[in-house]
This record gives structure tokens, C-alpha cells and sequence, in this order.
């Protein structure tokens, strides 16, 4: 995967959202394209597809009608029908229509402890390497005055970032028994809201509650300041519950891609065959030497002993068909302190080994 890098200073939303699709109208049209091939080989249907882009939508417009007048936006300066973006911002609850479940994606590690000292965070984020050839990270302005920067796929609202009040989120998959193809606010789009909107976490932990959706995932937050009762929590997402999981006593979160709340795992729908609990082990192993404030020794401590060979770093199997195959495309760490993106293409090895960029 091939990063790109964007700044726009409008705060209207179909204006930006017009700005990114007219300077991206490449890239936008190919994701839209590698995702609706995608979709019918995991058995949903191109019908089902579309119907759950549009009611993930119409439920958008009703919770965040800004972040549906970007997807507007971005639909007519990129040249594409509305419901296509509508369906690609609504990937994961596309997924949920899928037949059975397919393997999670992504760890997560958030040093958070009480104290004036900055929380420390490092994510790898693994995808099929087929639909992500390239990605984007944006700068945007907001009415409120909120600067925020983010990482996303193109033509996707949002996903991992922090803003300029300090608060950072970082993002996992999460499969639940309550998922389902009805069409609910996007995760994505919840992720851009809090990023957008959110100055701390407790008003993190509303607006996530706030919004009704049809698909899982954990939204993991934190920030440079500290407060009661704690300054980061993973909030679990679910049709059925929010769930919230904050740090240990030594100020830890770490997530993969099974619920920890006790109440929602007991509808975790993960495959038997998921990585998602080996990775959750490793973490814990490799916790104690992740404190470290460079990002690159955190990269590297990340991987322990095993390097490229570490449990949360993913090499695709080229054997295997693309719906069955994942890479970790992207490392990065979110700096509170100075609202910025530390980042790497690739795992956290590659990251230790040949450096990285920030945003």
C-alpha cells in the first residue's frame, strides 16, 4: 500500500468532500471498484450490497447529516453513483451480510497511565492487500475549529486520527451475534464523528453511544490529558450494547478482534480459526518494553523476539484467493501531544528497521 497525504481547510462538508473525490477521482473509483468485485465473492449479493449502503446512509444523515453531505461530495467529484460511496463507507456493515465470518484484522496497545505523562499508542492495521493499493492521510478543518488528522481508505470518511484537543482513536473490527445487514450508522463515519467533535473522553463515550448500529467494532480513545475516571477506554460497539474496557492498573489497553467486555463477549461471533487471541497473548508478553517513547523502539518491542515473524504482523499468502489473504498495510502511532500521525507502510518491524514519517 502507497500513502498519500492531503490537507483542506474548508470547513463545508460537500465542498471538502468535493475536494477530495475531484483530487482523488482515481483512486476513489478503483477502491469503489476492488470492494464491489470483493463483496459477491464472500456471497453478498451486489442487491444486498447497495440496499445496505443506502440505509447506512439514511441512518448517517439522521445522526451526522454533515458526514452524509461529505459522502455527497465526494460521490459528485469523483463521478460516481451516490450509493457506491454509500456502500464503500459502509463496508463493514456490508460485511456483516456476509455468510459466515472472515478473519479480524488489526492490534492495538495504548499506554495510558494516571499522570501528566503523554499516552503511548502503536497500531498495526491488516487488511486484503487486493483492496487497499493505495491509502490516504488527511488534515481537515472543522466549524468548531477542530483541526484532525486521520488515516482512511479513499473515499472513506475516517478511521484512525487525533485532533487538535488531544484525543487520539485508534480502530478494530469486532464480530458480534446481534450484527446484521439492516443498514446502521457506519463505524467509520463514528470514528470521523468523535475524531471531529470529541475534546475528551467521556464526550467520546457519548457520542459512540449515541449512534445506532448494525455492526461491530472497538473504538479505542484516549487523551493527552488526564482525568477521572480514566483518560482512554475501548469502546465496544454493538447492535445490541455499547460495552466500555478501560486500562488495567498499570494504565494498559490492548485489543485485537474479540470482545473484552463481559456482558458482549458472550456474542462474540469470531471464527474458531482467528488469530485474534494469539495476538491478544503476544501483547501481553511484549507490553513492558512497549514503554518506550520513541515509536521506533515501540515498533520493535511490539514484534519481541520473533521480529517479522511476530503473531501481529501478516504476510500474504499469494497462494490464496484475495478474500482469504491479509497483509498489515500500515503501522502507526498517534502522538497526543502534539496532534500528530507517526506512521510506516507495512508491520512494526519494517517500521523498527527503516524508520517512519509523521503527519
Amino acid at each position: 500500500m502507497k500513502v498519500h497525504t492531503f490537507t483542506t481547510n474548508t470547513p463545508d462538508a460537500y465542498f471538502r468532500g468535493h475536494q477530495i473525490g475531484s483530487r482523488w477521482q482515481q483512486q476513489i473509483q478503483r477502491t469503489v471498484a476492488l470492494y464491489l468485485d470483493f463483496f459477491p465473492r464472500l456471497g453478498i449479493a451486489a442487491e444486498q450490497v447497495r440496499s445496505v449502503g443506502e440505509a447506512s446512509l439514511a441512518a448517517l444523515e439522521q445522526w451526522a447529516p454533515e458526514l452524509a453531505e461529505e459522502i455527497k461530495g465526494t460521490a459528485a467529484g469523483s463521478g460516481l453513483p451516490l450509493w457506491q460511496l454509500a456502500s464503500l463507507n459502509a463496508r463493514t456493515e456490508v460485511l456483516a451480510a456476509a455468510p459466515a465470518s472472515t478473519e479480524g484484522e488489526c492490534s492495538t496497545t495504548v499506554h495510558a497511565p494516571v499522570g501528566a505523562a503523554a499516552p503511548l499508542t502503536l497500531q498495526t492495521w491488516d487488511w486484503h492487500d487486493s483492496l487497499v493499493p493505495d491509502g490516504l492521510i488527511m488534515q481537515l478543518s472543522t466549524h468548531r475549529g477542530m483541526t484532525v488528522k486521520l488515516f482512511t481508505e479513499f473515499g472513506m470518511l475516517g478511521k484512525i486520527g487525533v485532533n487538535s484537543a488531544g484525543l487520539g482513536l485508534h480502530f478494530n473490527i469486532l464480530h458480534h451475534d446481534s450484527d446484521h445487514a439492516g443498514g446502521g450508522v457506519p463505524v467509520h463515519a463514528v470514528a470521523r464523528r468523535l475524531l471531529e467533535e470529541a475534546g475528551s473522553v467521556e464526550e467520546a463515550i457519548a457520542l459512540a453511544r449515541s449512534a445506532r448500529v448494525s455492526a461491530s467494532t472497538v473504538l479505542t480513545v484516549f487523551s493527552r490529558h488526564d482525568a477521572a475516571p480514566a483518560r482512554a477506554v475501548s469502546i465496544e460497539l454493538s447492535p445490541e450494547r455499547t460495552g466500555l474496557v478501560y486500562p488495567d492498573r498499570h494504565g494498559w489497553i490492548l485489543h485485537t478482534n474479540h470482545f473484552l467486555e463481559n456482558v458482549l463477549s458472550q456474542g462474540e461471533r469470531t471464527p474458531d480459526v482467528s488469530t485474534t487471541y494469539a495476538r491478544y497473548a503476544h501483547l501481553q508478553t511484549v507490553k513492558r518494553a512497549m514503554v518506550q517513547a520513541d515509536v521506533a523502539g515501540r515498533a520493535a518491542a511490539m514484534c519481541g523476539s520473533a521480529g517479522q515473524a511476530a503473531p501481529i504482523c501478516f504476510h500474504p499468502d499469494m497462494s490464496m484467493p484475495d478474500t482469504e489473504r491479509w497483509e498489515t498495510l500500515l503501522t502507526i502511532g498517534i502522538d497526543t501531544e502534539h496532534s500528530r500521525l507517526e506512521y510506516a507502510e507495512g508491520n512494526p518491524a519494517t517500521l523498527a528497521a527503516d524508520g517512519y514519517r509523521l503527519f
